[in-house]
């Protein structure tokens, strides 16, 4: 026999199941909806081209063509960097399913100008310059001039292929290569004439063709200008959703950690830090925090020294620094080691970036320098200070100290001295017991000692 199910709890567990199921059908249409907004994903550029920044743009550029963008828009502002590196994002944008927008704002210096070329569309704020791309040293070596000539030739070479592959002016990119020329939003743009046009091999004062396509007051009006279309230097027409939405896709936790100690500056203040930290660790063990935080820097600084392909020369020249300035601590010269460490440490300082993109801010280098001269003159002038101080150890040590007279000195008897109990003679008259005495000299274990003055308020 079948039991029969009530029809009021059949009902309630139809209406159960097709709330659910719209909900479902609700969420997966909204999600549809959401991907199919029209947006542009913005990937912000602010400092220097290194693997940290191609790895960022790698991904940003992953998740716009995965989320259908209708652009990837790197809002740029750099001083330049690697050349590996840029030569990894150039490939990269190559290689990408959806368009690339460069916004020059305000700076596409070095390898931020190769980016910009190789961009679909490249824009540019006003007030913005584009240019300064002379090669340098990799690993921190200097160029010699043989190798110069030919990285020279190379570079140019790939910025004339990037131009004429995007219809730029080739001419006034092989210049920012050849002959460090920079360019203003007039001059990028066309508009307006450039000094010593002849001298920079191009072929007009005006940059015509010019190097970007577009100008724009902020970023908000460039994504208005190409909802509206836009006529791109090889007369191609270029637009992308009316309306579209900004979506930014900032650098992960991670990312963003990693970008900021691989700053030239930072870099520099770890490997300093470090080196302070395990010189006070030194000289007073025990103390912990100083070595801990010494250890820490000392890690971070390598790997930022590493991703900017810092010079070794430099970095041998700050170690040098601080040997001889742990030599002083156990060694005395009276400064002479201090002095040699100190030296060491600004030419060290000097060089450390040299043959490379990067550079440390002058005034940081004068108050980490200032800071380790100070600290050691006043580290020398204490243990200079301690060596003139009369010995205060042995028998020696017992001159100027004050005892008990126990039995009457007349001229001699016994005093209680730092807990112990010695055979004195006193200098003039008697002593009775009870009586304080001080110490004048020593001889074997015989004391000589004198009446106590006594104190007057």
């Amino acid at each position: 026999m079948v039991k029969e199910v009530p029809a009021l709890m059949m009902g309630k567990h139809s209406r159960v199941l097709l709330l659910f199921i719209l909900l479902c059908i609700g969420s997966t249409i909204g999600s549809v909806s959401n991907a199919a907004e029209p947006h542009v994903d913005v990937l912000k550029v602010d400092g220097v081209v290194n693997p940290v920044l191609a790895n960022y743009l790698d991904r940003g550029i992953n998740r716009a063509e995965e989320d259908g963008a209708d652009a990837c828009i790197i809002d740029m502002d750099t001083p330049g960097g690697l050349l590996s590196s840029t030569e990894d994002i150039v490939e990269r944008m190559g290689e990408a399913e959806v368009p690339i927008v460069v916004y020059v704002n305000p700076w596409a210096g070095s390898a931020g100008t190769f980016i910009t070329l190789a961009a679909d569309v490249a824009a540019i704020s006003p007030g913005a310059r584009i240019g300064a791309a002379s090669p340098v040293g990799g690993g921190g070596e200097e160029i010699s001039e043989t190798m110069k000539k030919k990285v020279t030739q190379d570079t140019s070479a790939w910025i004339e292929a990037i131009a004429n592959e995007h219809g730029r002016n080739s001419a006034a990119a092989i210049a920012a290569v050849a002959e460090a020329a920079s360019y203003s939003y007039e001059e990028a743009l066309g508009l307006d004439e450039v000094e010593d046009w002849e001298a920079l091999g191009l072929d007009s004062s005006y940059i015509d063709p010019p190097l970007v396509d577009v100008g724009a007051e902020s970023l908000e009006s460039l994504v208005e200008m190409l909802g509206q279309g836009v006529t791109l230097i090889d007369g191609t027409q270029f637009n992308i959703s009316p309306g579209a939405k900004i979506k930014y896709v900032d650098m992960s936790t991670p990312e963003d950690f990693l970008y900021t100690i691989s700053d030239p500056n930072i870099a520099y203040i770890l490997m300093s830090l470090a080196m302070l930290g395990l010189l006070i660790e030194l000289a007073s063990p025990g103390l912990i925090v100083p070595g801990v935080v010494g250890g820490l820097s000392l890690i971070l600084s390598i790997y930022s020294l590493g991703v900017l392909d810092a010079n070794w020369a430099g970095v041998l020249l700050i170690l040098l620094a601080v040997g001889l300035l742990v030599a002083e601590l156990f060694t005395t010269t009276f400064g002479l080691l201090t002095a040699g460490g100190v030296a060491a440490m600004a030419l060290g300082s000097l060089i450390l970036f040299s043959g490379t993109p990067f550079e440390i801010d002058w005034w940081l280098i004068v108050i980490v320098v200032s800071l380790f001269a100070s600290i050691f003159v006043i580290v020398v002038g204490a243990v200079i200070r301690t060596m003139k101080l009369p010995v205060n150890t042995g028998m020696e040590g017992l001159i100027g100290q004050t005892g008990v007279v126990l039995s009457a000195l007349d001229p001699k008897g016994v005093i209680s001295l730092q807990g112990e109990n010695w055979n004195a003679v006193v200098e003039g008259d008697s002593i009775e017991a009870g009586e304080e005495v001080m110490v004048t000299k020593v001889k074997g274990l015989k004391l000589t000692v004198g009446r106590k003055a006594k104190e007057v308020i």
